[in-house]
């Protein structure tokens, strides 16, 4: 259990069977009145959004999560086969559960995976990928970094924009949170 005084952002409770995240919190202490605290609330499997007001000091069930390392192995068919790199337990995943980073995914990738009460929450992939390129328009003698950008295909067949200089067989860095292009490796 865990005290209404003691949200802070990114704190997971339990509400009505499912998993909350506190997005922002404000403590009031009005003149006339018991003290209160208004939150906003996430609910982690849905991603909807809430908000809520609780008696300062009022108990709710804190979420235990359980968090690992696992690493990507291979795919049969539509699921995503991980081991746990700790007990070498597999784990099958669907690209659902995966969320849109999926397109970023390649065999041998260790990532984060979430857990509440045995059910998968969230897949964390690294905040930046390294892969090939597969597919692009040819560069042009004279394109520079600041000319602008073009689509590229990868090999995990993600779509990226990248600089107008970049060919296909390079190998490029980029960021899985917002999808771009951060450089070559």
């Amino acid at each position: 259990m865990i005290s209404s005084n003691d949200f802070r952002t990114g704190t997971s409770i339990e509400l009505d069977g499912s998993v909350w995240r506190v997005v922002e919190f404000l403590h009031v202490k009005p003149g006339k009145g018991a003290a209160f605290v208004r939150t906003k609330l996430k609910n982690v499997q849905s991603g909807s959004v809430v908000e809520r007001t609780f008696r300062a000091g009022e108990t709710v069930p804190q979420a235990i999560l359980e968090k690992s390392v696992m690493q990507h192995t291979y795919r049969d068919g539509e699921q995503y086969v991980f081991m746990d790199m700790e007990t070498y337990d597999e784990a099958q995943l669907s690209a659902e559960q995966i969320g849109t980073q999926v397109k970023y995914l390649k065999e041998e990738m260790e990532v984060t995976v979430l857990r509440w009460n045995g059910q998968v929450l969230e897949v964390d992939l690294p905040n930046s990928v390294v892969l090939e390129v597969t597919e692009t328009d040819p560069g042009v003698k004279g394109d520079t970094a600041t000319g602008g950008t073009k689509p590229a295909k990868v090999e995990t067949g993600a779509q990226v924009m990248v600089p107008l200089f970049i060919s296909i067989g390079e190998r490029i860095k980029i960021d899985t949170r917002n999808d771009s292009y951060l450089g070559r490796e």
